[in-house]
């Protein structure tokens, strides 16, 4: 592939393109235009570490050229010297070849977006309800970890602690990327603090990851939603169960309905309403796009199907397994802490290979 004459020219255009949008970003009159601006900014950040990464290939070839006339012409201990660097450099070329491998795949359109996380108690009662607000911790300590912004949409608090429900943004430049492989069925086995003879139970809970709707992918029309206010239920301040603050959103051509009553503010239970409801319109949306591959991608999350439990968190052997990729890590405490990077780069990779191994049939 790399070798390749056609592949030589398809960088060597890429490469040109980069070089004329690093212009085109000087130009104040580019810049006076800010959709123009934007778009090519973005072009320029896609293209920055795929040019750069050919670059260095280029460069470690140069290199090794140099090393293999050294084996050839030089005496024995140029020869050896030769030999050493020949060695490092070809180890460098296959790492870096990987790489741009990964950097050709098509991009997820969705990767550079804010992340709409939803957590649902599953089976189990209480325990899974505590179980859901320990994964909701567990992904908001990872967000601080990583500077991400966080704010509670929803939530709907379970009888003995937990949440029933939580939906919440996470606002940060490809945190979509990084969290989208999370969504599916999440299973803890562990002695629940109120049983008494010390048995394990099993619970789970459902993890949803969508991408963030911007009003501009999605466009709702007035008269295709439902707007009903009713008083807010559950713990909260002055104005719970004395007005009429809570507000039910129903999209009626696809019946999906996102209720909010978390503030005191009809407006702002509304606006956040509207901003989940976007979210949902677009994975909809992609669901339906994607229906006739569904066969083919059945084991990617983002495929919608959310059936199939895709990971385990094991308290007696302190064990998390995660069973798309067979993947087992111990330490439970530091994972729930947040500590989720090795998890999701072992995630990544195996998607990532599996997209290479498509794209070469």
């Amino acid at each position: 592939m790399f070798d390749d004459a056609a592949f030589a020219a398809r960088m060597g255009a890429l490469e040109k393109r980069y070089e004329e949008v690093s212009s085109l970003l000087g130009d104040p009159e580019v810049i006076a235009k800010r959709g123009e601006f934007t778009r090519l900014s973005k072009e320029h950040a896609d293209l920055d570490e795929l040019v750069h990464a050919w670059r260095d290939l280029s460069k470690l070839r140069a290199d090794r050229a140099q090393a293999q006339a050294m084996l050839a012409e030089g005496d024995s201990d140029m020869r050896a010297l030769a030999r050493e660097e020949i060695a490092a450099l070809d180890e460098q070329l296959a790492a870096l070849e990987q790489r741009i491998k990964v950097l050709l795949l098509p991009k997820d359109p969705n990767d550079d977006r804010n992340v709409m996380l939803e957590i649902r108690a599953g089976t189990g009662g209480d325990e899974a309800a505590l179980f859901a607000g320990d994964l909701y911790r567990m992904y908001m300590r990872f967000a601080e970890r990583n500077r991400w912004k966080a704010e509670v949409l929803s939530a709907t608090e379970g009888t003995a602690g937990g949440f029933k429900e939580i939906i919440a943004l996470l606002s940060a430049k490809g945190a979509f990327s990084v969290l989208k492989y999370e969504s599916g069925v999440h299973r803890v086995q562990r002695v629940p603090a109120t049983e008494a003879q010390g048995r394990i139970h099993t619970s789970a809970a459902t993890v949803v990851v969508l991408p963030e709707a911007e009003e501009v992918d999605i466009k709702i029309d007035e008269k295709d939603l439902r707007f009903d206010v009713f008083r807010s239920s559950g713990p909260g301040g002055q104005s719970v169960n004395t007005t009429d603050s809570a507000v039910r959103v129903t999209h009626l051509p696809t019946n999906l309905v996102v209720v909010c009553q978390d503030e005191k503010s009809q407006h702002k239970n509304k606006s956040k309403a509207l901003k989940i409801l976007r979210s949902r319109l677009l994975e909809h949306e992609r669901e339906k796009q994607e229906a006739s591959e569904r066969d083919q991608r059945r084991a990617m999350v983002k495929s919608g199907d959310r059936s199939e439990k895709i990971r385990t968190y094991n308290f007696p052997q302190d064990r998390l397994t995660d069973h798309r990729i067979g993947l087992t890590k111990h330490n439970l405490p530091a994972i729930l802490d947040g500590d989720l990077a090795d998890v999701i780069e072992a995630l990544r990779a195996h998607f990532q290979a599996q997209a290479l191994e498509e794209q070469n049939r």
